[in-house]
């Protein structure tokens, strides 16, 4: 007796699926981290820095300028000596909250499972 797989009952994703470009987005390094502390309101790069521990002058330019660069980020040069750049969301990274806020309440339910045996 063959096995045949069952036939999906979803249609196969398109060719360019646009969940894989949300995905890679958010897997992006810091981008999360940093959509997540914008969400309170603009902040400026140095408070980004401490709020995101670990991460390097040169790796969180680099995301903001990307994050810049894809329409998720408006940045202002405040006046003063020196000048202070100022990082806030825009329309379309606003839309990702509901995203975000479900990625918190799933991981605050995993975390109160324990882990299975081999991941301990």
């Amino acid at each position: 007796m063959v096995l045949r797989p069952k036939p999906a009952i979803q249609p196969p994703l398109p060719d360019e699926c646009p969940l894989e470009a949300v995905l890679a987005l958010l897997a992006g390094a810091w981008t999360a981290q940093i959509l997540w502390f914008l969400r309170a309101g603009p902040r400026r790069f140095g408070d980004l820095r401490r709020d995101l521990a670990g991460v390097s002058t040169k790796v969180l330019t680099n995301r903001l300028r990307v994050m810049q660069e894809l329409g998720l980020l408006e940045r202002e040069v405040l006046p003063g000596k020196p000048p202070q750049v100022e990082y806030a969301l825009t329309t379309l990274s606003r839309e990702l909250e509901p995203i975000l806020d479900s990625m918190e309440q799933v991981a605050r339910r995993l975390r109160q499972k324990p882990l299975p045996k081999g991941d301990r």
